[in-house]
């Protein structure tokens, strides 16, 4: 109204002059018509100049706050848009693995689903630094714009650490076709090892790199050369570790088992689950996973019972003396008879049944008994020593053959 007011006597007689023939009516339309378009000119002006002050506000040094929404701006496009590939990337990966078995291809996608992102994102941070103002006087200063460009290039550098310690997995992946043409199973022992070696090595050498990065050239080296007391420390600390690396050598080279058989290493006894590169896991008979280090392993005696063609029993089978000299005979004979009708003892000439009257114990007559099994699974070996104690068992109750056990008789002397 300030602004409109000095002048509406102006306008006003204007009108008058111009549209004398109209009556007072029109005349104040029109008036208020071109009051109305200049109050809305005023307001825009207004509103124009205060985003304009709000805008061009310095917040920075040299740097007006429009440049800084054009870094929010770039960073939230950049995100954006490496969720969209990173989305696109596995869409795309997850058909290619619905239609047929997994494929080289897609596991190279699924593997760089994630690392494309993180280096999009990387991008977008490297070029948000664009709309700022470097300067050491009259802007931000240039140290920051250089460490702002190390940021992202540490990003960069992560995201193809990232990509290459995925991909580990398609090696993977051809390594297992590879062994899968082999009849051994320590190559399938091996396909870990090298899965963890190369991640390993992966991960080192990315960690020296985004350290000279951010340290500078040469800096790195020096460091670790001037480790000194601190290596010798190191080194100390990891003797055991590096035991146990040579120590899997030694079982990739000697090759004493292959996974699932059924070792026995000190007092463990079970088969053995995986071999890794510092240890051993063995599934005992209990359940129970045991973790033996490799360097043990090298060192101590392993008994292979997954490597034994047959899997020898032997036993005592005691009657009582007053069981006499025919029924002591019988007893050979009715053994004898049980074994030769089990198909998984009489597998080999070369290994005969042996069953013996032995010897006279203090409390019971001896019959020594000894067969092998084959296969030498160990619970088939089980169930064949449980049908032959059975059989015996009935054949003696048919003949009233008693089994002895452990007595003593006392005779007293009444004087």
């Amino acid at each position: 109204m300030l602004i409109i007011e000095p002048y509406s006597n102006i306008i006003l007689i204007y009108y008058r002059n111009e549209v004398e023939w109209a009556d007072e009516d029109a005349v104040d339309a029109a008036f208020s018509r071109e009051v109305n378009m200049m109050s809305e000119t005023a307001s825009a002006m207004a509103s124009s100049t205060l985003w304009s002050g709000i805008l061009d506000y310095e917040l920075v040094r040299g740097n007006h706050i429009w440049r800084f929404g054009l870094v929010l701006l770039a960073i939230i496009v950049a995100m954006m848009a490496g969720r969209i590939i990173q989305f696109a990337i596995n869409k795309y990966a997850q058909r290619m693995a619905g239609k047929k078995t997994e494929n080289p291809l897609s596991l190279m996608l699924k593997a760089l689903a994630n690392p494309t992102y993180v280096a999009v994102f990387a991008m977008g941070l490297f070029f948000a630094k664009l709309p700022l103002f470097f300067h050491d006087e009259e802007g931000i200063r240039l140290i920051i714009g250089a460490g702002w460009t190390t940021i992202a290039r540490v990003i960069v550098a992560i995201a193809a650490a990232y990509a290459l310690y995925r991909l580990v997995d398609v090696v993977e992946f051809y390594l297992n076709r590879l062994v899968g043409k082999t009849e051994t199973k320590l190559d399938d022992m091996l396909v870990p090892i090298v899965r963890k070696a190369l991640r390993v090595t992966i991960a080192i050498i990315a960690l020296l790199l985004i350290s000279e990065h951010i340290l500078g050239p040469g800096r790195v080296k020096s460091l670790l050369l001037s480790a000194g007391v601190g290596g010798i420390a190191i080194a100390l600390a990891a003797r055991e570790t590096i035991a146990n690396f040579f120590g899997s050598i030694t079982i990739f080279t000697d090759r004493p088992f292959q996974m699932g058989e059924l070792v026995k290493i000190g007092e463990h006894l079970g088969p053995v689950e995986e071999v890794g590169i510092r240890s051993t896991r063995i599934r005992t008979l209990q359940g129970h996973l045991v973790t033996i280090p490799n360097s043990v392993i090298a060192n101590s005696a392993v008994e292979n019972l997954g490597k034994r063609p047959y899997i020898r029993r032997t036993s005592n089978i005691t009657i009582t003396y007053d069981s006499g000299h025919k029924k002591a005979k019988r007893a050979v004979e009715i053994i004898k008879e049980i074994l030769a009708k089990v198909p998984e003892i009489n597998t080999d000439s070369e290994k005969p049944t042996r069953v013996y009257f032995s010897d006279f114990n203090d409390w019971s007559l001896n019959i020594y008994m000894s067969y092998w099994v084959r296969p030498a699974d160990y619970w088939v070996y089980h169930e064949v020593n449980e049908r032959v104690n059975l059989e015996i068992m009935k054949r003696f109750e048919a003949e009233q053959i008693e089994f002895a056990f452990p007595s003593q008789t006392l005779y007293v002397k009444k004087e």
